[in-house]
């Protein structure tokens, strides 16, 4: 498995499920940031300021492909939720699809 880094806007977030825990993926770069808001922050300061919790992201997440393993991607902004596969690479395969990337 490949984590190379993903380039993406800053209201997408990278999530991975592993049997029973919900895991953020950090292995991204952001490319559109158009308030300098700092990339670094907190996923909870993140959540909150796309007016999400963890508990809300979760529950949506689930809903998305019944919880099963495999790598997901949020739309913070939009609250979209995109079950993306098993590999690394089918998150840029998902992310292309929606017109992110080449």
């Amino acid at each position: 498995m490949s984590t190379a880094s993903l380039i993406h806007p800053l209201y997408y977030l990278i999530v991975k499920r592993e049997g029973t825990t919900w895991c953020f993926k950090p292995g991204s770069s952001v490319f559109y940031n158009p308030r300098n808001v700092p990339v670094s922050l907190a996923l909870e300061a993140r959540l909150h300021r796309f007016e999400l919790n963890p508990s809300k992201l979760m529950i949506e997440l689930f809903r998305v492909n019944g919880g099963k393993p495999g790598y997901y991607l949020v739309n913070l902004q939009d609250k979209q939720y995109y079950y993306c596969g098993f590999k690394w690479d089918d998150i840029k395969i998902t992310l292309t699809s929606l017109g992110i990337g080449k």
